[in-house]
């Protein structure tokens, strides 16, 4: 018997995994990995009230605000250091079926339908992954007309710059606004952009905006996730009053909106909410700050069949590289391109240097590998190589699908 006949032998077709469902296959595809969520404790509860001064604990809706719960990141943070998820191949992307157990119940329209989390990128492509792979997961529940709305509060020093003027502003028309919202300019000016008050309405509308105090690095990486979204021909939108707490988020937050016309006639507009929490892992005392990013999916489903258990998914035959910011762009389109026709694939997007690509999928021993550089990017091409004899070919982006199909069907065969 020959070596590869040997090697089929101890190969298997599937790669078995618990915590999946079948919305969640998607978000494999994506190259994150089911994990059961962390359990919200009592401490981390509490870690959350000293670092929010008890803000975001109640009831986040009754302050207009959106559901980003600092107890879950917190619990988080907890688990990926307990579980010594340093030592895993960074980025670490995690896939949440259900929401952390134990959170603080929170009330008002906004139903948790699955989370992903992505810990230990500060890449732009983070967000990028995050919003391309909710937004397949929600065509799947039938929602296909959206737009993901963005904003960026920066870094911390961007932040306080902001938080500053804005303060400034609201406090030189003091005498404009109602006792209400007087006292929201009390406990936190960033309250009254999404203040729904007709008193501060025009005002929001002259505001001083995040966008105007960001650092250059914080200005680089939202202009670097907007051109992913122009890459992959996602409709988007800044909106300057999508803010969250200032005390833990940080850089970009964004939400998928549903777009469409039927909205009006009472479906529920916000589907899905992202938010990047930098140094919050230093706040919580911890040696090594985590960067981190995440994004909530807020539907209520309406496929049962979607939150079936899933067991297996198919195993990858082929790696992905890309070298360089265009292939790099044109990247998460591949992958999109390969998922819709379950042609899964191992990445390793979020790391730009060859060397560091190559060691993070080459333990996965896979027969083929496909190559995109600058060259292959800008003529729409990739090369697709068996790594045992180094034979290689260039393929069109339009015949990728239809060429890893057949690949992929003569390899099991």
């Amino acid at each position: 018997m020959s070596d590869r006949k040997n090697q089929k032998e101890h190969e298997t077709k599937f790669v078995s995994y618990e915590n999946l469902d079948k919305i969640g296959e998607t978000a494999v595809y994506y190259g994150f990995t089911p994990t059961k969520s962390p359990n919200v404790t009592k401490a981390d509860v509490e870690a959350a009230k000293d670092i929010l001064d008890g803000d975001d604990i109640s009831d986040e809706t009754e302050k207009g605000r959106l559901p980003m719960h600092a107890e879950e990141k917190i619990a988080l943070m907890r688990m990926y250091q307990e579980q010594e998820m340093i030592n895993l191949p960074q980025p670490v992307m995690l896939y949440f079926k259900d929401p952390c157990r134990g959170s603080i119940k929170k009330g008002g329209e906004y139903h948790r339908y699955a989370d992903m989390e992505i810990l230990g990128s500060s890449g732009s492509i983070a967000e990028a992954m995050l919003i391309q792979a909710a937004l397949a997961m929600l065509r799947e529940e039938d929602y296909r007309q959206t737009v993901v709305e963005i904003n960026s509060v920066g870094d911390r020093d961007s932040l306080t710059r902001f938080v500053r003027e804005l303060t400034a502003y609201y406090r030189k028309h003091i005498n404009d606004m109602s006792p209400e919202s007087r006292q929201l300019l009390k406990q936190d000016p960033i309250d009254l952009l999404a203040c729904r008050d007709e008193s501060v309405h025009e005002l929001n509308q002259k505001a001083p905006k995040s966008l105007d105090f960001l650092s250059e690095t914080s200005r680089r990486h939202l202009e670097e996730v907007l051109e992913y979204l122009e890459a992959l021909a996602i409709p988007y939108s800044l909106n300057n009053s999508l803010i969250g707490n200032k005390k833990y988020c940080t850089e970009t937050i964004f939400a998928i909106t549903n777009t469409d016309p039927e909205v009006l006639k009472g479906d529920q507009k916000i589907l899905a909410l992202g938010v990047r929490y930098n140094g919050l892992a230093k706040k919580l005392g911890l040696k090594r700050d985590i960067q981190g990013v995440g994004i909530s999916l807020l539907v209520k489903g309406s496929k049962s069949e979607l939150r079936k258990s899933v067991m297996k998914v198919k195993r990858p035959i082929a790696s992905f590289v890309q070298l360089g910011i265009e292939s790099k762009l044109a990247s998460l389109g591949v992958v999109e391109q390969l998922r819709q026709i379950k042609v899964p694939l191992y990445l390793s997007l979020a790391k730009d240097r060859l060397g560091a690509q190559v060691s993070s999928i080459e333990k996965y021993h896979t027969p083929y590998v496909i190559v995109m550089g600058k060259k292959e990017a800008v003529e729409k091409t990739v090369i697709v190589r068996k790594n045992d004899t180094h034979a290689q070919e260039i393929v069109p982006l339009t015949d990728l699908a239809e060429h890893m199909k057949k690949i992929e069907a003569d390899y099991w065969r």
